[in-house]
């Protein structure tokens, strides 16, 4: 009996050991704490800024622009003068085209002297016709003549001083026409007699150059585009965003942007979403519907001085914000039936709480009940892991 008691005594640590060989070993796992505070959920995009108000000037006649002297960033004032247009030079003729306008001024010369001619024929046959009427006058105050033919004579006189006016009047076109064809023949010898009057074209805005378009000097069309102005100090941000992400911003949600070149990080609110989408292929080849959202800065203006039309910055668009919210990182959630669940480390032990999540965001998670700030989670759990396994802290 004493042997046997010394054999069980004996087995007790062996069959202990072997126990403890055999035990499953506890499983190392990440743990993060669960926190209280500012739960924010944004969408994110890259922006670019624009001017607010941008004009744009063009040549509102064909003609010959002068060589550009304003250069990009220069101010300007309303209504200066910021381009000459010089009408066009008349075009090169070859000796056929000069014979021709030669012979047109041969031509036209003699159109003019039958002109002439025919005024004084028509002024002879008015004097004639005065001359008439007085003696036909006389002789109805005699009682020679009656008075009709005295109207007569008075009839013929208003005819004969209408066919002078019209023979002036054909005498000064003829004039014209000579001038026009002698006009033409000085053009192409060179001879264009005054100076050219150039058209100034004015600054619809005061501001500064934003872009140059054109700036040598040549033959442009009317309309050509000049150059672009506006206010730098008027700036604001357009950035394109999925749709489903737009409807669920309004007017005045507040913006933050970064990444722009300068270590403050800029206040804004969103002015406008446009009311229309439109289809952008995505880096990965996919079709999404976007739209562009419109974003005024309100961070103080010296702040972000050095922005100017057309620089890249990176928009924050805050859509929900949470104060004192309870949220735990997004990593120690996994799919639990219609809700989300996760590992809650409970005195060595590793146990399944389902939570109600409210929203999430990129990295964290805002949890309405199931939890309290400051309990441990285990985030990327194991497939394996289970509720009730032994886990330590890694």
């Amino acid at each position: 009996m004493k042997r046997k008691a010394w054999m069980a005594v004996a087995a007790v640590p062996a069959i202990a050991l072997l126990a403890w060989a055999f035990m499953p070993a506890a499983t190392e796992v990440e743990l993060a704490a669960v926190t209280q505070g500012r739960f924010e959920r944004a969408v994110q995009e890259d922006g670019k800024t624009r001017l607010r108000e941008r004009y744009l000037v063009s040549t509102p006649l064909t003609g010959r622009i002068t060589r550009l002297r304003l250069k990009q960033g220069d101010p300007v004032q309303l209504n200066d003068t910021v381009a000459l247009l010089l009408p066009l030079n008349p075009t090169l003729l070859d000796e056929r085209t000069r014979a021709e306008l030669r012979a047109r001024t041969g031509a036209v010369e003699a159109s003019v002297a039958r002109a002439r001619a025919n005024m004084e024929r028509a002024q002879a046959a008015l004097e004639q016709s005065r001359n008439e009427l007085r003696r036909s006058e006389a002789l109805t105050r005699q009682g020679f003549v009656s008075s009709n033919q005295n109207e007569t004579g008075q009839l013929n006189v208003r005819l004969r001083e209408k066919e002078l006016e019209s023979a002036r009047q054909e005498e000064d076109a003829a004039r014209h026409e000579l001038q026009q064809s002698r006009i033409a023949l000085q053009q192409f010898s060179g001879k264009t007699g005054a100076p050219q009057r150039a058209y100034e074209i004015k600054a619809p805005v005061a501001g500064k150059v934003v872009k140059l378009l054109l700036q040598s000097e040549g033959m442009v069309a009317g309309g050509t585009a000049l150059m672009e102005l506006g206010d730098p100090s008027q700036l604001e941000v357009v950035v394109d965003i999925l749709t489903e992400d737009a409807a669920q911003i309004t007017p005045g949600t507040p913006v933050r942007l970064s990444n722009w070149g300068g270590t403050d990080v800029l206040e804004g609110r969103v002015r406008l979403i446009e009311p229309g989408a439109f289809t952008k292929v995505s880096a990965l080849g996919v079709e999404e519907q976007r739209v562009n959202a419109i974003v005024d800065l309100s961070s103080p203006a010296p702040l972000w001085r050095s922005l100017g039309d057309g620089f890249k910055v990176d928009v924050r668009v805050l859509v929900q914000v949470v104060e004192n919210a309870v949220m735990v990182p997004v990593s120690a959630l996994f799919p639990l039936g219609a809700r989300s669940g996760l590992f809650v480390l409970e005195q060595g032990r590793a146990r399944m709480r389902e939570i109600e999540v409210a929203a999430r965001n990129g990295a964290q998670a805002w949890v309405r009940t199931g939890l309290s700030p400051g309990t441990q989670v285990i985030v990327y759990p194991d497939s394996k892991l289970k509720d009730g396994d032994a886990v330590r802290a890694r």
